[in-house]
This record gives structure tokens, sequence and C-alpha cells, in this order.
């Protein structure tokens, strides 16, 4: 545990330049306000990204150059500031099914998943898998979600089984209003604790002290 999310984002940014040194080659991006900061100092560290591919865990049906985009804000924050090799966008504007079909084939390439990054909801879902959605249960690498519960409805998400087989999975939480959610994952009861092996890195707020 951290004091501030300002910690939580350093600590973040330094783990995933040390594992991109020690070999790592496929990064998995999130969206979300806590992941936002912990790029904007990763594009600031010694990595060479050259060597990097990055993939995305989850994106909202809009395009991508749309506010609400969660490639758009990895480009703002670190791609256009870092160019690795490769970078796998998921074709979210393409519709859930479609975006989903494709990015499948994207992910089978590029596994293993070295190191992937989740922020997780206030609710506990990471990605785009929501507590009780049938998509927590999906086979295969992605899903197409047509009915999320946080708008906009229309998603495509890695599934929690692309999850559990990555090399390591990074989870940010700050806030006081994600220390219900860091409470749900610790007791095994929301989908952010269905990922056996993830560290988590959390401030003072989001462990409800």
């Amino acid at each position: 545990m951290l004091a501030t999310a300002e910690e939580v984002a350093e600590a973040a940014a330094a783990e995933i330049a040390e594992a991109l040194r020690g070999g790592a080659t496929t990064l998995v991006l999130a969206g979300g306000t806590t992941p936002k900061r912990c790029y904007e100092l990763l594009a600031g560290l010694d990595v060479e990204w050259g060597r990097v591919a990055v993939l995305f865990g989850d994106e909202r049906c809009v395009p991508p150059d749309h506010p609400e985009s969660n490639y758009r804000m990895a480009k703002e924050t670190l791609l256009d500031r870092v160019a690795p090799a490769t970078v796998y966008r998921m074709p979210g504007e393409l519709g859930p099914d479609e975006g989903a079909d494709l990015y499948a084939e994207v992910v089978a390439n590029a596994s293993p998943l070295d190191f992937v990054v989740l922020g997780v909801g206030e609710d506990g879902h990471v990605a785009s898998l929501f507590p009780g959605h049938p998509a927590l249960h999906a086979s295969g690498l992605t899903a197409g979600i047509h009915d999320s519960p946080k708008p906009p409805p229309e998603r495509v998400t890695l599934t929690m089984e692309a999850l559990q087989d990555a090399g390591r999975v990074l989870i940010l939480a700050t806030g006081a209003g994600k220390a219900e959610a860091v409470a749900l994952a610790r007791r095994g009861e929301s989908p952010s604790g269905m990922i056996a092996g993830a560290r988590w890195l959390i401030d003072r707020a989001a462990a409800g002290q």
C-alpha cells in the first residue's frame, strides 16, 4: 500500500519499465484515470520501445479519436511520445462482435501476454468484465459486450481467461471510491478478485484508510 495516487502511478510506471527492460515484449494497456497518470510517467522512463507491442484490455465501441476511447487516451499520454514497435488497437468502432472477432486473432498472435495493466471500477469490474455479466465466463480470448452496465453499452474486452493466462497482471486502484472494490476483490467477490496472481498497487484511500 502506498500513501497517494501519485505514488501508485510512479510505482506502476517503474514496474512496467522494469518488466519491459527485463524482456517483456507485450504490454496490455487499460483505460481510466489511474492508469492515465501512470502512462504519463512511463513515457519519461528509459525503455527500448522498439521491442514492445502494445495491446488493449478493453475498448468502448467508439471511433479511435473519440473522447471516450481508451486508445485515444493511451495515444495522447504515452504512445505518441514513445513509438512502440507495434500498437494493436481494438477496432471498437466496428461494433462489439466484429471488433472482438478481429482482435481475438491479434491476441492469439501476440500471446503470451507478458504484462497486463488493469484499472478497477467501483463495482470491481476489470477491463469490460462486469460483476454478474455473462461475458465474465466467455471462452476464448475476447468478447463483445452489447449491454455494459456502464455507458457506453457496447464494448470489446479481453476475457477473464486471457487475463488469467497473462504472465503478469498489475491492478491499480486509487481513491476512496475504490475502497469497496478492493474489499470485494479481497473476498474474491468481484471480477478483479478472480485473477489469482495479480499484483495490486493501491493508495491509502483505496485501502479504506
